[in-house]
């Protein structure tokens, strides 16, 4: 008895929190949330590590496969924020019987997408991988990915179930799932990659073994111990295309816009083979690991906010709306500049760490070159992001699309051209397409969100 009570007290705590003040929540759900995402950045970057060790063409392998691993995860992204969006806002409404019926259409979603694109993915690997220009990569690529996209039910699956947690302030359980999975992972990887001698496949094997330990963790949380505030049973569920709706609203727009990034490292890869070849490949790929590390707290922010503005949304309370859009970027912008700073400073030591083994040594300084330019993007990133969470915190997935596609096609993609071809700056051209397409395309974003919100507080 005293259990359940403790329980329901944990779950009070927690709702309370996501529906007060603002910044409070904000700061609480993004510290575990940015340590998460560190940890699947450190067994990303444990890939690229023990993989460049192999040599420029197998990093460059990972290199092509990233691009349809970033789908795979911006479908998962995408469903866990429709999910998030969704619950959130009905737990700002008092709508209980919403927010089960929503985590619900939210599994069932989970199986349906893992199972169409785990086919698709399988069946069209090789003919895809020639489109993006793989080369004399290609059978390396091949290799890692089938595997990896064998297991994409794990991936998806575990970033709906911790977009379900997060919903109602539970951050803790997906970031213990993510540290288990992170942790053995880079175990396994010189195991695997050396040890047994299966090189880049070893990558994918202790990937896909370690993935699996997060799914099942999440999973008993869930369904099996049945302590979050929604519930998972036949009699919670009624099947509704308003939910999924809802649902979809934010999570195909969101994993669209992880497609178009996706298409847009396509273009980035393609232009950089023509002006650098796989090695031009293989240092934009080391670099931008660390480039995603530096993201990852504004990422944690703008994912905090869209439980704390679901919420208010779904309250209605636009001025908690505003503050959650203002001090999500405030904050992220200032984590921006100091990471920044370190990256630009210590740009040669970050370096050396892609380039141990003699095959890779001669890529230092251009991977040291490029960290140092991407300085300045760093800086305007969390305006982006901010802005796209408050939209998705909306159930406005849409506009958060619209907003990628005018930074990752008109502007990125635009500059990156200009700047490659046009003026002559070949490879690194791409690396200054980076940085001034997407901060002209972000702040785009942060204002097209600040003057929203002011109309809405405006006409309520």
């Amino acid at each position: 008895m005293n259990s359940e009570i403790e329980k329901s007290k944990d779950v009070d705590q927690r709702i309370s929190m996501v529906t007060g003040e603002p910044k409070k929540a904000i700061r609480v759900l993004a510290i575990p949330m940015i340590i998460s995402m560190f940890l699947i950045m450190a067994y990303n970057l444990a890939d690229s590590i023990w993989v460049a060790g192999l040599g420029p063409n197998a990093l460059a392998a990972l290199g092509f496969i990233n691009p349809l691993f970033m789908i795979v995860i911006g479908l998962g992204n995408g469903l866990g924020a429709g999910a998030t969006s969704l619950i959130a806002r009905c737990i700002g409404a008092g709508n209980k019987e919403g927010a089960d019926n929503a985590a619900m259409h939210s599994l069932i979603l989970t199986l349906i997408i893992s199972t169409v694109f785990t086919v698709i993915l399988l069946l069209f690997l090789p003919t895809i991988l020639l489109m993006m220009g793989a080369g004399v990569t290609i059978n390396l690529a091949i290799e890692y990915g089938q595997i990896v996209f064998g297991g994409l039910i794990l991936f998806i699956f575990s970033n709906v179930a911790s977009g379900i947690l997060r919903a109602e302030g539970d951050v803790n359980r997906p970031m213990y799932a993510i540290a288990a999975t992170a942790i053995l992972n880079i175990f396994l990887d010189p195991i695997f990659i050396y040890y047994l001698g299966w090189g880049v496949s070893g990558a994918a094997w202790a990937t896909l073994i370690s993935s699996s330990i997060a799914c099942g963790l999440l999973g008993y949380w869930l369904l099996l111990k049945r302590d979050t505030y929604v519930s998972f049973s036949r009699k919670d569920f009624k099947a509704s295309w308003d939910v999924v709706k809802n649902i979809l609203m934010v999570a195909f727009p969101a994993s669209v816009e992880s497609l178009v990034m996706s298409i847009l490292g396509v273009i980035l890869n393609l232009i950089l083979v023509i002006t650098g070849g796989a090695e031009a490949v293989a240092v934009y790929t080391a670099g931008w690991r660390v480039v995603m590390m530096a993201m990852i707290p504004p990422i944690g922010i703008g994912t905090a906010a869209i439980t704390v503005g679901g919420a208010a949304y779904g309250a209605r309370n636009y001025k908690n709306l505003s503050i959650a859009l203002s001090y999500s970027a405030k904050l992220g912008v200032g984590i921006a500049v100091i990471t920044g700073l370190i990256s630009y400073i210590f740009a040669e030591n970050i370096a050396t760490i892609f380039t141990y083994s003699p095959e890779s040594a001669f890529m230092a300084p251009a991977i040291a070159s490029f960290l140092q330019v991407m300085f300045l993007f760093y800086l305007t990133v969390p305006l982006g992001i901010t802005a796209s969470s408050i939209f998705q915190a909306m159930g406005k997935g849409f506009t958060s699309l619209i907003l990628t596609l005018v930074r990752e096609v008109v502007f990125v993609a635009f500059f990156a051209y200009l700047f490659a071809f046009t003026l002559g700056f070949g490879s690194s051209g791409v690396w200054w397409g980076i940085v001034v397409g997407g901060g002209l395309g972000c702040a785009v974003a942060y204002v097209w969100a600040t003057i929203y919100i002011r109309r809405l507080k405006k006409n309520y």
